[in-house]
């Protein structure tokens, strides 16, 4: 059995040391970018390999293209390689900021064609919660033959504009109510968001224990917010293109596949001072 969306802490408990299973831990602080290494350090769950937010899941910044753009997708591979993931391999990928960062890696997994890659649910919270074990130790796992097969995940600034407030494209901001409307926002230069975005916090799609709602709850509130529009005119964005695909694994869930990243988000729209600004 394959896993594509999420997993729970209990079945992860018992495929420990499966040589299938590869655990990835992207623990991430976007105001202590060396948190995660230190959490890992501390304690991971057995088996896990470290991957970073910045250097490994994210790349080079020009000052234009956002604070995560995307990597390059054969040096993601190449990455991925080393940590022991091949075309057949289970994935399981866990944070501790509520799915947040780990969705990032689903994505970015099923955007470069593997689909077998779902995310802790409740992440290392939970995991600890249900008295799962931690370890200190780095695995040293084979490396295997990771080969990118690019799916058509994501969109890009100009296509944004091209389709802005236009029935070809429905546009839906993952931040907080508060940074969509441009107010308290201290993360980028610039307050508001795309003229015609709709806003889906990415916490909304979670329980309040930190796990995600149940599919068919999901799945009522989604189809609300698309208004009729298919999934896949849906266009994810967010700040840099991370707490959005959080919503993209909530509509997976919700089996309202389809959908689209604009991976350089709200970041990369607001550095370019000729491209419109909304708020409120």
């Amino acid at each position: 059995m394959s896993y594509g969306t999420l997993v729970d802490a209990a079945t992860l408990a018992a495929h420990l040391g499966d040589p299938a299973w590869r655990i990835i831990d992207v623990r991430h602080q976007l105001a202590d970018v060396a948190y995660g290494e230190t959490a890992y350090a501390a304690g991971h769950i057995p088996g896990a390999v470290f991957l970073h937010c910045d250097r490994d899941l994210s790349g080079p910044l020009t000052g234009r293209n956002g604070r995560h753009p995307l990597p390059d997708p054969q040096q993601l591979a190449t990455r991925l390689s080393f940590c022991g993931i091949g075309p057949e391999t289970q994935v399981v990928v866990y944070d501790d900021s509520q799915g947040m960062i780990a969705g990032r890696l689903w994505w970015l997994l099923r955007w470069l064609g593997h689909e077998r890659v779902a995310v802790l649910d409740g992440g290392f919270q939970l995991w600890q919660a249900a008295g799962g074990s931690l370890d200190d130790a780095i695995p040293h796992w084979p490396s295997a033959a990771f080969v990118p097969a690019i799916r058509d995940l994501a969109v890009d600034a100009d296509y944004v504009s091209t389709f802005l407030q236009t029935s070809r494209m429905h546009l839906i901001d993952a931040r907080s109510p508060d940074r969509f409307r441009g107010e308290n926002e201290t993360i980028d230069p610039v307050g508001g968001h795309i003229p015609g975005a709709c806003n889906r916090f990415f916490r909304d799609n979670l329980q309040a224990d930190g796990r995600f709602k149940p599919a068919a709850e999901l799945r009522t509130e989604w189809l609300a917010l698309l208004a009729g529009q298919p999934p896949e005119r849906v266009v994810h964005q967010c700040g840099s293109g991370v707490s959005a695909c959080h919503n993209i694994l909530a509509m997976e869930i919700a089996g309202l596949s389809g959908s689209r990243l604009y991976g350089g988000s709200w970041s990369e729209w607001c550095a370019d001072s000729a491209r419109p600004v909304a708020v409120a």
